[in-house]
């Protein structure tokens, strides 16, 4: 029999993955299909874009309304406010209403990733674990989808496929149904801006380096070596990256818990590092492979350390404001990617970026201001 925190762990997990399918397969279709939705290709990457931006923006309004109010009701909203925006990608064109849409969906993910997170570390024993289990859950959505997206692309339109994704989320409110109605305990209100810890830096590096750069990187310097299929590679990378969350979230909870979770983070972030190196100097899809596969067992290991610097009320503004700072870094990542791939040596590129995680990860083992 599951504990409850093991439990409710999952369904939220469960809720976020049958949210996450519409957003998932826009990122694939949007760039490939603007005109079908009405907007030009510089306006789908400001749309993907929302998103983000609006979560930098809200994940602490989210964090005060989630703890007054549980986790029943925030996730319910929020996987109603998925199916909207899903139901909006497949009726919807023009770039007003599909940023509108971009918006709400930014802060129903933010509700949903804080619920997964605070739910997975709600006890210190076998927060690491319960970490990498509900990235499995998470992941296993959006996996699914995107070959279905794909395939329904090509034979039916772009469009269609949403409808479908509108209904799977609203079947997560049988799902939310089952969460816990008790509300958290809100931190005490901080007077003044601090200067980020060591945590806060290494959110906003991992966001940078494995979320930005990595991925934009991989497409712009492969794209010679793979000439005329650049959506197929684009598919299989974030299907790729899905299945690798999926097989080995619970395995880096479980090393988190056998070695400990700053060693391992140290230690992982050092071996990407390392392949990041080697992806600037050119070997390319053996160093891809290598890096999903860390991120992949690094991801559980944030929430779980949080949880046990931050215990009591402030653990769930802990995770919101990490969240933030890894948004911001991966919002940053594809600009600079832009900016610095076409005019700097791939070698600089990806060397700077090693060490600046490695050095990021090191700092965490020093448990000071987080």
């Amino acid at each position: 029999m599951a504990s409850d925190p093991d439990r409710n762990s999952r369904h939220a997990a469960m809720a976020l993955g049958l949210s996450l399918p519409g957003d998932t397969v826009l990122y694939l279709l949007l760039p490939m299909f603007a005109p079908a939705f009405g907007v030009t290709l510089p306006e789908a990457g400001l749309l993907l874009a929302a998103n983000r931006l609006v979560r930098i923006a809200g994940y602490g309004m989210v964090a005060k309304f989630y703890a007054r109010n549980g986790e029943r009701l925030t996730c319910s909203l929020a996987v109603v406010a998925a199916a909207i925006c899903a139901l909006g990608y497949a009726t919807f064109t023009g770039f007003v209403a599909l940023l509108l849409l971009r918006l709400l969906w930014g802060l129903a993910f933010a509700a949903l990733n804080l619920a997964t997170q605070a739910l997975a570390t709600a006890e210190p024993a076998g927060a690491a674990r319960r970490a990498g289990r509900s990235r499995a859950f998470t992941a296993l959505g959006p996996m699914l989808a995107l070959p279905l997206g794909g395939a329904c692309a090509l034979w039916l339109g772009p469009r269609v496929i949403f409808f479908v994704f509108a209904a799977v989320a609203v079947a997560g409110l049988l799902v939310t149904r089952q969460l816990p109605t008790t509300p958290h305990g809100e931190p005490p209100a901080t007077k003044r801006a601090r200067l980020p810890g060591s945590l806060d830096t290494w959110s906003f590096i991992e966001g940078l380096v494995l979320d930005g750069l990595f991925i934009i990187g991989l497409s712009y310097l492969g794209r010679d070596l793979l000439p005329g299929n650049p959506v197929v590679v684009a598919g299989l990378l974030l299907s790729v990256r899905y299945l690798a969350e999926i097989l080995l979230g619970s395995v880096g909870g479980r090393m988190a818990e056998k070695y400990g979770i700053e060693v391992l983070l140290v230690a992982l972030s050092v071996l990407a590092s390392a392949a990041l190196v080697g992806f600037g100097f050119g070997w390319l899809w053996t160093c891809s492979l290598v890096i999903v596969i860390l991120r992949a067992l690094l991801l559980p290991l944030l929430p779980a350390l949080v949880a046990l610097r931050t215990p009591g009320p402030g653990r769930i503004q802990a995770l919101a404001t990490r969240s933030v700072w890894r948004d911001m870094g991966a919002g940053i990542g594809p600009v600079l990617a832009g900016l610095l791939l076409p005019v700097a040596p791939a070698e600089w590129i990806y060397g700077v970026c090693a060490l600046l995680l490695s050095c990021a990860a090191i700092a965490c083992l020093r448990p000071g201001r987080d």
